[in-house]
Protein backbone atom coordinates (compact mmCIF):
# COMPACT_ATOMS: atom_id res chain seq x y z
CA UNK A 1 0.00 0.00 0.00
CA UNK A 2 2.87 2.29 0.77
CA UNK A 3 4.65 1.45 -2.47
CA UNK A 4 0.92 2.34 -4.06
CA UNK A 5 0.30 5.64 -2.73
CA UNK A 6 3.82 6.73 -3.66
CA UNK A 7 3.46 5.79 -6.91
CA UNK A 8 0.13 7.00 -7.42
CA UNK A 9 0.89 10.74 -5.23
CA UNK A 10 -1.40 10.19 -2.49
CA UNK A 11 -1.29 9.21 0.99
CA UNK A 12 -2.09 5.91 2.40
CA UNK A 13 -4.96 7.30 4.23
CA UNK A 14 -6.51 8.15 1.03
CA UNK A 15 -5.90 4.37 -0.84
CA UNK A 16 -7.54 3.50 2.67
CA UNK A 17 -10.36 5.87 1.81
CA UNK A 18 -10.92 4.51 -1.60
CA UNK A 19 -11.20 1.04 -0.22
CA UNK A 20 -13.58 1.76 2.43
CA UNK A 21 -15.80 3.74 -0.71
CA UNK A 22 -15.84 0.70 -2.62
CA UNK A 23 -13.90 2.79 -5.33
CA UNK A 24 -10.62 0.49 -5.13
CA UNK A 25 -10.79 -3.60 -5.36
CA UNK A 26 -9.29 -5.24 -2.73
CA UNK A 27 -5.24 -6.28 -3.41
CA UNK A 28 -4.16 -10.03 -4.24
CA UNK A 29 -2.75 -11.39 -0.63
CA UNK A 30 0.14 -13.70 -0.77
CA UNK A 31 0.35 -14.50 2.99
CA UNK A 32 0.60 -11.36 5.39
CA UNK A 33 1.30 -9.69 2.40
CA UNK A 34 -0.88 -7.43 0.44
CA UNK A 35 0.02 -6.65 -3.41
CA UNK A 36 -1.10 -4.27 -5.43
CA UNK A 37 -1.17 -3.99 -9.19
CA UNK A 38 -0.80 -1.38 -12.12
CA UNK A 39 -4.87 -1.91 -12.40
CA UNK A 40 -4.88 -0.29 -9.00
CA UNK A 41 -2.30 2.51 -10.28
CA UNK A 42 -4.61 3.66 -12.84
CA UNK A 43 -7.92 2.78 -11.28
CA UNK A 44 -6.47 5.60 -8.34
CA UNK A 45 -5.18 7.94 -11.72
CA UNK A 46 -8.72 7.76 -13.11
CA UNK A 47 -10.59 8.64 -9.40
CA UNK A 48 -8.31 11.59 -9.23
CA UNK A 49 -9.48 12.46 -12.82
CA UNK A 50 -12.59 12.55 -11.91
CA UNK A 51 -12.84 14.16 -8.52
CA UNK A 52 -10.43 16.94 -10.50
CA UNK A 53 -14.36 17.38 -13.18
CA UNK A 54 -15.82 17.94 -9.93
CA UNK A 55 -17.65 14.84 -9.68
CA UNK A 56 -18.73 13.17 -6.23
CA UNK A 57 -17.46 9.73 -5.07
CA UNK A 58 -20.72 7.97 -5.32
CA UNK A 59 -20.94 8.89 -9.27
CA UNK A 60 -17.33 8.13 -9.59
CA UNK A 61 -18.28 4.37 -7.73
CA UNK A 62 -21.44 4.30 -10.77
CA UNK A 63 -18.82 5.49 -13.47
CA UNK A 64 -15.81 2.65 -12.35
CA UNK A 65 -18.12 -0.02 -11.83
CA UNK A 66 -19.56 0.45 -15.20
CA UNK A 67 -23.14 1.50 -14.59
CA UNK A 68 -22.53 4.91 -16.13
CA UNK A 69 -21.46 4.84 -19.72
CA UNK A 70 -19.51 7.82 -21.35
CA UNK A 71 -23.04 9.40 -22.11
CA UNK A 72 -23.44 9.60 -18.74
CA UNK A 73 -20.12 10.97 -17.92
CA UNK A 74 -20.47 13.68 -19.98
CA UNK A 75 -23.29 14.95 -18.59
CA UNK A 76 -22.51 14.67 -14.83
CA UNK A 77 -19.67 16.53 -15.55
CA UNK A 78 -21.31 19.14 -17.23
CA UNK A 79 -23.23 18.97 -14.62
CA UNK A 80 -20.92 19.58 -12.15
CA UNK A 81 -19.30 22.48 -13.81
CA UNK A 82 -21.62 24.19 -15.96
CA UNK A 83 -20.40 26.41 -19.17
CA UNK A 84 -19.21 29.80 -18.39
CA UNK A 85 -19.39 29.01 -14.15
CA UNK A 86 -15.51 29.50 -14.15
CA UNK A 87 -14.09 26.12 -13.69
CA UNK A 88 -10.67 27.34 -12.86
CA UNK A 89 -12.35 29.43 -9.93
CA UNK A 90 -10.79 28.94 -6.57
CA UNK A 91 -13.21 27.92 -3.80
CA UNK A 92 -13.92 29.63 -0.97
CA UNK A 93 -14.61 28.04 2.62
CA UNK A 94 -17.22 29.63 4.81
CA UNK A 95 -14.84 31.65 6.58
CA UNK A 96 -13.66 32.93 3.36
CA UNK A 97 -17.25 34.14 2.47
CA UNK A 98 -17.67 35.40 5.78
CA UNK A 99 -14.60 37.80 5.74
CA UNK A 100 -16.01 38.54 1.80
CA UNK A 101 -19.15 39.80 3.01
CA UNK A 102 -19.15 40.52 6.84
CA UNK A 103 -21.77 38.21 7.45
CA UNK A 104 -20.99 35.41 10.61
CA UNK A 105 -20.42 31.98 9.52
CA UNK A 106 -23.36 30.62 12.14
CA UNK A 107 -25.09 32.89 9.94
CA UNK A 108 -24.08 31.70 6.48
CA UNK A 109 -24.46 27.89 7.84
CA UNK A 110 -27.98 28.55 9.50
CA UNK A 111 -28.62 30.24 5.54
CA UNK A 112 -27.15 27.27 3.74
CA UNK A 113 -29.46 25.04 5.72
CA UNK A 114 -32.46 26.47 4.61
CA UNK A 115 -31.54 25.41 1.01
CA UNK A 116 -30.88 29.57 0.50
CA UNK A 117 -27.09 29.13 -0.01
CA UNK A 118 -26.01 25.70 -2.23
CA UNK A 119 -22.29 25.47 -1.78
CA UNK A 120 -20.66 23.22 -4.79
CA UNK A 121 -18.48 20.18 -4.15
CA UNK A 122 -18.05 21.86 -0.61
CA UNK A 123 -17.35 25.01 -1.45
CA UNK A 124 -18.61 28.71 -2.31
CA UNK A 125 -18.02 30.58 -5.59
CA UNK A 126 -18.20 34.54 -6.58
CA UNK A 127 -21.48 34.01 -7.29
CA UNK A 128 -22.34 32.97 -3.82
CA UNK A 129 -20.53 36.11 -2.46
CA UNK A 130 -23.35 37.99 -4.33
CA UNK A 131 -25.68 36.16 -2.82
CA UNK A 132 -24.90 36.38 0.67
CA UNK A 133 -24.54 40.07 -0.11
CA UNK A 134 -27.91 40.54 -1.22
CA UNK A 135 -29.32 38.56 1.93
CA UNK A 136 -27.38 41.22 4.15
CA UNK A 137 -29.13 43.92 2.07
CA UNK A 138 -32.79 42.76 2.77
CA UNK A 139 -31.83 42.40 6.36
CA UNK A 140 -30.11 45.56 6.51
CA UNK A 141 -33.92 47.05 5.02
CA UNK A 142 -35.27 45.56 8.07
CA UNK A 143 -36.69 42.46 7.53
CA UNK A 144 -36.49 40.21 10.58
CA UNK A 145 -33.65 37.19 9.89
CA UNK A 146 -36.00 34.92 11.27
CA UNK A 147 -39.00 35.16 9.05
CA UNK A 148 -36.95 35.05 6.30
CA UNK A 149 -35.64 31.89 7.28
CA UNK A 150 -38.76 30.76 6.99
CA UNK A 151 -39.48 32.39 3.63
CA UNK A 152 -36.45 30.71 2.58
CA UNK A 153 -37.42 27.29 3.78
CA UNK A 154 -40.69 27.76 1.41
CA UNK A 155 -38.82 28.78 -1.55
CA UNK A 156 -36.52 25.84 -1.35
CA UNK A 157 -38.93 23.14 -0.81
CA UNK A 158 -40.79 25.01 -3.72
CA UNK A 159 -37.84 25.44 -6.34
CA UNK A 160 -36.55 21.78 -5.45
CA UNK A 161 -40.29 19.77 -6.39
CA UNK A 162 -40.09 21.85 -9.33
CA UNK A 163 -36.74 21.59 -9.97
CA UNK A 164 -37.02 17.94 -9.45
CA UNK A 165 -39.91 17.69 -12.33
CA UNK A 166 -37.42 19.74 -14.86
CA UNK A 167 -34.99 17.27 -14.58
CA UNK A 168 -37.40 13.87 -15.02
CA UNK A 169 -38.54 16.27 -18.00
CA UNK A 170 -34.79 16.40 -19.35
CA UNK A 171 -34.66 12.49 -18.49
CA UNK A 172 -37.49 11.48 -20.13
CA UNK A 173 -37.62 13.39 -22.98
CA UNK A 174 -33.77 14.33 -24.14
CA UNK A 175 -31.81 11.77 -22.15
CA UNK A 176 -33.28 8.65 -22.40
CA UNK A 177 -34.56 9.05 -26.46
CA UNK A 178 -30.81 9.90 -27.12
CA UNK A 179 -29.53 7.01 -25.38
CA UNK A 180 -32.02 4.74 -27.35
CA UNK A 181 -30.87 6.58 -30.50
CA UNK A 182 -28.06 4.44 -31.38
CA UNK A 183 -25.96 6.46 -31.85
CA UNK A 184 -21.78 6.24 -31.02
CA UNK A 185 -21.00 7.15 -27.73
CA UNK A 186 -18.92 10.15 -28.43
CA UNK A 187 -22.02 12.14 -30.37
CA UNK A 188 -24.72 10.92 -27.91
CA UNK A 189 -22.32 12.52 -24.96
CA UNK A 190 -21.93 15.59 -27.61
CA UNK A 191 -25.70 16.12 -28.06
CA UNK A 192 -26.35 15.12 -24.51
CA UNK A 193 -23.79 18.05 -23.24
CA UNK A 194 -25.25 20.51 -25.77
CA UNK A 195 -28.88 20.02 -24.95
CA UNK A 196 -28.11 20.43 -21.30
CA UNK A 197 -26.29 23.45 -21.91
CA UNK A 198 -28.84 25.12 -23.62
CA UNK A 199 -31.44 24.15 -21.93
CA UNK A 200 -29.69 25.00 -18.21
CA UNK A 201 -29.82 29.00 -19.16
CA UNK A 202 -32.92 28.81 -20.54
CA UNK A 203 -34.34 27.29 -17.70
CA UNK A 204 -32.64 29.92 -14.99
CA UNK A 205 -33.89 32.93 -17.66
CA UNK A 206 -37.93 31.84 -17.86
CA UNK A 207 -37.26 31.43 -13.91
CA UNK A 208 -36.21 34.00 -13.04
CA UNK A 209 -37.84 36.62 -15.23
CA UNK A 210 -41.12 34.76 -14.16
CA UNK A 211 -40.47 34.90 -10.40
CA UNK A 212 -39.61 39.27 -11.10
CA UNK A 213 -42.38 39.57 -12.75
CA UNK A 214 -44.76 37.50 -10.22
CA UNK A 215 -43.39 39.43 -7.23
CA UNK A 216 -44.08 42.86 -8.99
CA UNK A 217 -47.78 42.07 -9.77
CA UNK A 218 -48.41 40.61 -6.22
CA UNK A 219 -46.93 44.12 -4.88
CA UNK A 220 -48.59 46.08 -7.42
CA UNK A 221 -51.91 44.34 -6.42
CA UNK A 222 -50.99 45.02 -2.70
CA UNK A 223 -50.03 48.70 -3.02
CA UNK A 224 -53.57 49.18 -5.23
CA UNK A 225 -55.28 48.13 -2.11
CA UNK A 226 -53.12 49.73 0.78
CA UNK A 227 -50.62 52.14 -1.21
CA UNK A 228 -51.16 56.07 -2.42
CA UNK A 229 -50.52 57.20 -6.09
CA UNK A 230 -46.75 57.79 -5.66
CA UNK A 231 -45.98 53.89 -3.84
CA UNK A 232 -48.33 53.07 -7.11
CA UNK A 233 -46.53 54.54 -10.05
CA UNK A 234 -42.50 54.01 -8.12
CA UNK A 235 -43.67 50.38 -7.78
CA UNK A 236 -44.86 50.45 -12.21
CA UNK A 237 -41.78 52.05 -12.87
CA UNK A 238 -39.34 49.68 -11.05
CA UNK A 239 -40.97 46.74 -13.53
CA UNK A 240 -38.75 45.46 -16.09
Amino acid sequence: MEQLAARADVSVDTVRFYQAKGLLPPPVRRGRVAWYGDDHLERLARIRSLQARGLTLATIRRLLDGELDAADEALVTAVARPAGSGTEEALLSAGELSARTGIPVALLDAVAREGLLVPRQGGYTEADVEVAAAGLRLLEQGLPLTELLELAREHHRAVRAVAERAVELFDEHVRRPLRDSGLPEDEAAARLVEAFRTLLPATATVVTHHFTRTLLAVATEHVEQVGVPAELAAVRRSAP
